[in-house]
């Protein structure tokens, strides 16, 4: 009777004290795992495909709810592929301190957070429109479909492009209601830039993909292939957004971003080469992530700057 009229301190006050503890840790160790903060890679593309097809800032609401549509499915995405891929990356000797394989993380638990992410994408879509709920299972198929393709094809890397080259459609989509073919350009961009930048990522696992059956373009092509597909798809890149510029019509702010776009490309092309990828991860992560936000922020001063003067 004395714990239980004890509200401050009995054994189920301290029972949820320890679950609520146990909780957080997990979600922060799961926000490790994936990556969160590298969810910076499309937002930007999607920011900018809100941008274009607003002409300018979109309605805050409309805004906030991309991004929420944005963080929530790429979230899910990687949660997803740590939890398919666990006993691959057990034997990977780059990936074996991964969570799950590591033990600090248990198999159930990143399911469940996939899944309460994959319910925060839906909730998300159904609140801008019609249109965007309808396409969530596809972007949905798309986002987590890539974690078996690698199982599959080698040509996986460009599934990954498409899982986050839709950003820039998906966010049009959001603003608009509808799909305007000129912006399925700038999806294209984004897929091979993707692409390109994964190829050169799984150049560090070229051996392990041979011993384990696993596909990719340089375990299929060798190193110098691979290197030589991934300088190809980041000229594509280059021209795309060139194309783009032409088709909405972008000014010189813009222009100087694609500019930027493509010296930044080209630095990190001299920072890797088949026989030494040990500066791979600055390559991989800090200038793509740069490379994004370049962009995004080249196109909508562009924009404001153009809506201003009309």
């Amino acid at each position: 009777m004395a714990e239980t009229a004890n509200p401050g301190g009995g054994p189920y006050t301290y029972g949820m004290a320890r679950a609520t503890s146990g909780l957080l840790h997990n979600t922060r160790v799961t926000l490790e795992m994936i990556k969160w903060e590298h969810s910076v890679f499309a937002l930007p593309f999607a920011l900018t495909g809100a941008v274009l097809a607003a002409g300018g800032w979109p309605h805050w609401r409309t805004l906030l709810l991309i991004i929420v549509c944005m963080v929530s499915l790429r979230t899910a995405a990687m949660a997803f592929n740590r939890l398919v891929d666990a006993a691959i990356d057990s034997v990977n000797p780059r990936t074996a301190m991964r969570a799950i394989p590591a033990g600090l993380l248990s198999k159930g638990f990143v399911a469940l957070f996939t899944l309460v992410s994959l319910a925060v994408f839906v909730a998300a879509a159904a609140s801008l429109n019609r249109l965007t709920l309808l396409l969530s299972p596809v972007a949905i198929a798309v986002a987590l479909g890539y974690s078996y393709m690698k199982r599959v094809t080698q040509w996986s890397h460009l599934v990954l492009g498409l899982a986050l080259g839709i950003a820039p459609s998906a966010a049009w989509i959001a603003v608009r209601g509808g799909l305007d073919p000129r912006i399925l350009v700038l999806t294209l961009a984004v897929l091979l830039w993707v692409a390109g930048f994964d190829i050169l990522y799984a150049c560090q696992d070229v051996e392990h993909d041979r011993t384990h059956n696993l596909h990719s373009i340089p375990q299929a092509f060798g190193l110098h292939g691979a290197f030589v597909l991934a300088r190809t798809m980041h000229l594509l890149t280059v021209g795309c957004l060139v194309w783009l510029l032409h088709l909405f019509h972008l000014g010189p702010l813009a222009a100087m971003g694609v500019l930027v776009v493509a010296l930044l490309l080209l630095y990190e092309h001299s920072l890797v080469r088949p026989d030494d990828l040990h500066r791979m991860n600055a390559a991989f992560f800090t200038l793509n992530g740069v490379i994004s936000v370049v962009f995004f922020c080249a196109v909508a001063l562009d924009v404001h700057v153009r809506r201003g003067a009309a």
